[in-house]
This record gives C-alpha cells, sequence and structure tokens, in this order.
C-alpha cells in the first residue's frame, strides 16, 4: 500500500517534473520494494543502517547493477523531497554509493567465422556481391565505424591508396589502414560501381551510392544485408552487426600481438580505457607470450 508522503511525492514528480507514466510506475515499485524492506514505519521512519542494509541487499537478491541504481535514485529524491516538506530533518539514503554497473564486452567475432563471412559475401552474384564484399572487407580492415565507412568518398579510393584519412568523432582525423584484400575488394567494386552507371548520368561522390535521402547506403540498410550474410556463413545474425566488424578488427589486432596504444589510434579512441575493453580476448594469447618470454617463466 502506497504511503500518502509516497503519493505526494509521485504527484510532485508528474507535475513539476513533467515524469513518464513509465517513470512513475518504476518509481512506485522501488519505493514500495524500499518500504517493505526497512521495517516498521517504512521509510519516513528508518535510518540510515536501515537504508543501507536494504540496499546492499538488493545485490543478493540478483537484481541487476541498473535496477539497483534506479532504486537507489528513487529514494534519494524521495528523502530530498522529504527534507523539503520538512517531514524529516536528515537524509538516511546520503551514504548510498552508486553501484558499479561495469562495461558490456563487445560481442566478437571468430577469424574463422570472419573468413565465412567474406566467404559468403563473394558468393553472391552480380554487383550485390563485390559491393558486400567490398563493404566487409573495409569494415574489417580499417576498424572504421559504420557511419566512416558509409560515408567514404569514391575520390578517397579512386587512386588504390594504402590506407584513409578519415575524419572520426569531434571532427579528428586519423589514418585507417587497407590492406591488399580490402584494396583488391574495393577496386572490383569500383569498376562495377562505375559499369552500372548510366551514361551521361553524374557520378555520385559516395563510394556506396544510394537512391534514399543521404545519397549513399545508410546504417540499417548495411545490417539488414550483414544479416543475410550472416544467415549465408551459418552465423547467427543476432551476433552480427556493423560495429561487430569494428570490435572483430580491435581484437583480431590485440590477439596477434598489437600494441594498445597502437590499437587505440588505429580505432580513434580519446581515452585508452576505451579501448582496453577488447583486451578481454585476448588473454589466453597474453598468457603465452609471457610464458615463452618471461626469464621466470616455467615449463609446464
Amino acid at each position: 500500500m502506497t504511503t500518502p508522503q509516497v503519493e505526494a511525492f509521485l504527484e510532485m514528480m508528474a507535475v513539476e517534473r513533467d515524469a513518464s507514466p513509465h517513470t512513475l510506475s518504476a518509481y512506485a515499485r522501488d519505493l514500495a520494494d524500499a518500504e517493505q524492506s526497512v521495517g516498521p514505519g517504512g521509510l519516513l521512519a528508518a535510518d540510515e543502517t536501515a537504508i543501507e542494509a536494504w540496499f546492499s541487499g538488493l545485490a543478493r537478491r540478483g537484481l541487476s547493477a541498473s535496477t539497483a541504481a534506479r532504486r537507489r535514485s528513487a529514494v534519494r529524491q524521495f528523502y530530498r523531497f522529504c527534507l523539503g516538506e520538512g517531514w524529516r530533518r536528515d537524509d538516511p539514503s546520503r551514504r548510498l554509493e552508486a553501484p558499479k554497473q561495469g562495461r558490456p564486452l563487445p560481442r566478437v567475432l571468430s577469424r574463422e567465422e570472419v573468413l565465412r563471412l567474406l566467404t559468403a559475401s563473394s558468393a553472391r552474384e552480380g554487383s550485390g556481391g563485390l559491393r558486400m564484399l567490398a563493404l566487409v572487407e573495409l569494415a574489417y580492415a580499417s576498424g572504421l565505424r559504420v557511419s566512416e565507412l558509409l560515408a567514404l568518398r569514391v575520390e578517397a579510393v579512386r587512386r588504390d591508396p594504402a590506407y584513409l584519412i578519415v575524419r572520426g568523432k569531434g571532427g579528428k582525423e586519423r589514418l585507417a589502414p587497407l590492406n591488399s584484400t580490402a584494396r583488391e575488394a574495393v577496386k572490383a567494386w569500383l569498376v562495377a560501381r562505375d559499369a552500372a552507371r548510366p551514361e551521361k548520368a553524374p557520378d555520385s561522390p559516395w563510394l556506396f551510392p544510394s537512391g534514399g535521402a543521404s545519397g549513399h547506403l545508410t546504417p540499417r540498410r548495411f545490417a539488414q544485408l550483414l544479416d543475410q550474410a550472416a544467415i549465408d556463413a551459418g552465423i547467427d545474425p543476432a551476433r552480427l552487426s556493423p560495429h561487430v566488424l569494428r570490435h572483430a578488427f580491435a581484437t583480431h589486432l590485440l590477439e596477434g600481438g598489437a600494441d594498445l596504444r597502437v590499437v587505440q589510434t588505429l580505432l580513434g579512441h580519446a581515452d585508452i580505457a576505451t579501448t582496453q575493453i577488447y583486451t578481454h580476448v585476448a588473454t589466453d594469447h597474453l598468457s603465452q607470450l609471457v610464458n615463452r618470454h618471461h626469464p621466470l617463466a616455467r615449463e609446464e
């Protein structure tokens, strides 16, 4: 049963802060849970010990860090409201620390799966297959973000460059490498692309032109094409997206012994902590390097 104080708080959230019905419903559940857990008198009578015991118990009950963080927010806002109304003289939730939610690990394809994806892409007939192969090869060889990949201009690749100059987040430029297979795939696509252009029609500035408003292939359409390529390659489409190819680029470089700072530069990450998340899949490889090269390593 909702207390008058909680009802007044939820009414304030709706009227003064324009909280959505979804938010109000979630906060009502969160506060009801706390009311039932903190002992006699509920939230209005609870002390710091009771509030902290309730909060620490959320993890033991199996609640996710994000859910615990929302419940903490609901209770803290409720107590600030109580202070403003004069119903309490202290805030027993003031020492609650936000739970560490961690960072989700990226989905990554194995090298064998990438090869299967490339094979499936190249097996498609006509210019569609050449375009798909160029897209996958470029994404995997360079680690481009999908927005960077689809916004490539055709002039950037006409002269068969060994690397691209890419303008990424914040307008920062970086070099993106192209290996020989990616360059060959791009050259084959350029031949098909140019042949498909109607005679005397102006050339599109984009490497992957489209009839849509943007003038080039959209991330949504690329994702749809990837889904079909994944099915053809025997890969669960749920495990694949344009960004997963960027993850594979970074992870496979680290598995091969690349320096973390180099990978950071190639990906265009401002903070190396963003790049470090890819090291999780290279643990076995790094352990082998230590065992082989460290002077105190012993043979098992």
